[in-house]
């Protein structure tokens, strides 16, 4: 197969990283300790969209920053419980031993995504990591996309998009890129199946020999 892509954008939580428990897990340590109360995991994945901080102040009102400074002590202390998926770092050394420009576009905010990045030992990896602290518009919007892509001078079509969401699918599409929905751990899976994606990948390993063939 001759090469397709160009340069590739990647999501952290439940695509790069097995951070979706600890997100969860991060909430409800506050919601106990503030609101006494416990959320479920829909209820959590329903405030996606905004980044953390932003959720919290909607949330938390006058009270917030002494809580934000919570969320992300309890995320930075028990990190310990997320990981990289096996496989994906070899993919990133693969792509960066071939010079490819590697991005990151995710809806968390900066704090998070660069201790879960850091924590893991991956952040060397990428050339720019858009946040969701980076964009006037969050997710589903393709305005980090357009910036990353416009950053590398790249052309949409010869991009490739890795998330795990609905969100990706439709940030993705508006920015004409190609979108691959990574399906090991979306909390979204059945709805991700059923947006058109360019490519679907079951396991990391599918990734990577697509990868390895396309590039």
């Amino acid at each position: 197969m001759k090469k397709i892509f160009d340069g590739f954008i990647f999501d952290i939580d439940g695509t790069l990283t097995s951070t979706n428990q600890l997100i969860f897990d991060s909430f409800n340590f506050i919601a106990k300790k503030y609101l006494d109360r416990q959320f479920t995991d829909d209820e959590i994945i329903g405030l996606f969209g905004p980044t953390e901080g932003k959720i919290i102040k909607t949330l938390f009102g006058e009270n917030h920053k002494e809580v934000i400074e919570d969320y992300f002590r309890f995320y930075s202390d028990n990190h310990s419980m997320a990981d990289i998926y096996p496989g994906l770092k070899e993919i990133l050394v693969y792509l960066k031993n071939n010079n490819y420009p590697i991005g990151i576009f995710t809806g968390k905010g900066r704090d998070s995504s660069m201790i879960t990045l850091t924590k893991l030992g991956v952040d060397k990896y990428f050339d720019l990591i858009v946040t969701g602290d980076d964009v006037e518009n969050p997710k589903p919007s393709s305005e980090g996309i357009r910036k990353i892509v416009n950053h590398f001078g790249l052309k949409p079509e010869k991009v490739l998009m890795i998330g795990d969401s609905v969100s990706d699918v439709i940030a993705s599409k508006e920015a004409g890129v190609k979108i691959a929905s990574a399906l090991w751990d979306s909390y979204g899976k059945n709805e991700v199946k059923l947006m058109g994606s360019h490519y679907y990948f079951n396991s990391v390993e599918e990734l990577k020999r697509f990868l390895m063939e396309a590039s």
